[in-house]
């Protein structure tokens, strides 16, 4: 089936949902056009994505299968050069991906995220507290104080991150995921990320403690350890997909009940669970938008759609969870709907590894928040919020609410 004319991407975001339509109208696998003029396939409908994210031909290497890279046509003035650059468990594969995810994978089984359940609770009530200390009516932006320091407290103390280097070690990955810089601060913000990572990595080596990252670091000794630079990359991909994805499915799921109210009462009265409003946020309202990359290792044909051999790849999450092949009334917020289900995390090998915390994060922070502060409300009209300003990521620039 030959492409229609490609969907030039917004790098500004300004409306996810409605691109994600634009590109679907196309077929569930269609051309896309990347700041830079890269062009890309994108994946929007739920079975093509199903099909790609579990089909082995498909790499998420650029280093060996991104052909146009390889050949120079695609360099360092790329806007999305930083997720080309980095060394992780988002860039590698076959065995290297294997090797790479192992090490984390034994820290985020079920049972383990299970026993982390007491330290999310104690975070949570600890950020309650400090919400609950502001001045009676008071504007708060709860994705910044809650949905975004929850995760990030958890991520950090997990990996042994000193508190006083939080926020900058953080950083990079925020900026990383801002489609909207220049191609030289894309470089430059790569550049330093990994130098701090680097510095961090060489303190826990002469010092280290009872944490992730030191598990890591006692892995160089052994025939399939890590590397320092593998073990940066790991800390890159952790703490920002341990961060920015979380603060999103909070976010969202918040603000989703204070434009709802008929959802918010479904939900308080046990009409529908936590958990529903959950699956439903990460169906309608995925929290990762449009993840690039991967490529493919042949030429593969999905859904009739042949992509030639080292081709870019991006699964359009945020539109997937929309394909009107898959869910009726999909633009529709339905904690009741039956069939909820969702590829926001991922499939298959690339599963992401750290979707038991996530959601453990969500299951105890938002009813959490809504016994805390029964009466919370919008503190501005619904059609006044943001989004946050990027295509990689689907969340809002800020959710002001008042506490009561």
């Amino acid at each position: 089936m030959e492409p229609r004319c490609p969907v030039v991407i917004d790098p500004n975001g300004h409306d996810i949902h409605a691109e994600g339509s634009r590109i679907h109208a196309n077929g569930p696998i269609s051309r896309i056009e990347l700041p830079g003029g890269v062009l890309a396939w994108s994946v929007t409908g739920h079975d093509a994505a199903s099909a790609v994210l579990t089909d082995r031909r498909f790499s998420k290497d650029p280093r060996k299968h991104w052909d146009d890279f390889l050949a120079g046509k695609v360099g360092e003035d790329f806007p999305l050069i930083g997720w080309v650059l980095m060394e992780n468990l988002t860039t590698a594969y076959g065995t290297d991906h294997s090797r790479l995810r192992k090490p984390c994978a034994n820290a985020f089984t079920p049972r383990r995220v299970e026993a982390m359940r007491p330290r999310v609770e104690q975070h949570t009530a600890a950020l309650l507290d400090e919400l609950a200390a502001g001045a009676p009516g008071e504007v708060v932006d709860i994705k910044s104080r809650f949905a975004h320091t929850l995760p990030s407290r958890v991520i950090c103390e997990l990996f042994g991150v000193p508190e006083e280097d939080r926020l900058e070690m953080l950083r990079g990955g925020e900026v990383n995921s801002d489609t909207t810089i220049s191609p030289e601060e894309s470089a430059a913000n790569f550049a330093r990320w990994h130098q701090q990572m680097l510095d961090f990595v060489e303190a826990k080596r002469r010092a280290p403690g009872t944490d992730l990252t030191s598990d890591l670091i006692a892995t160089m000794d052994q025939p399939d350890g890590l590397s320092p630079d593998e073990i940066v990359g790991t800390l890159h991909i952790m703490l920002a997909t341990g961060t920015e994805p979380v603060k999103n499915l909070i976010g969202n799921a918040v603000a989703a009940l204070l434009t709802r109210p008929d959802q918010r009462k479904l939900v308080e009265d046990g009409s529908a669970s936590w958990d529903d409003l959950i699956d439903e946020t990460l169906r309608a309202e995925a929290p990762v938008a449009h993840l690039p990359f991967r490529f493919a290792v042949e030429d593969v044909t999905v859904g009739g759609v042949t992509i030639a051999k080292g081709d870019p790849v991006l699964i359009n999450f945020a539109a997937v969870g929309r394909d009107p092949g898959a869910h009726e009334g999909p633009a529709e917020f339905d904690v009741t709907r039956p069939d909820k289900d969702n590829l926001s995390f991922g499939a298959g090998i690339y599963r992401c590894i750290g979707q038991s915390l996530a959601r453990l994060e969500a299951q105890v922070a938002l009813p959490a928040l809504f016994e805390r502060f029964p009466g919370i409300t919008l503190a501005v009209d619904a059609e006044d919020l943001r989004p946050q300003g990027t295509f990689i990521m689907n969340g809002l620039d800020t959710v002001p609410v008042r506490l009561q």
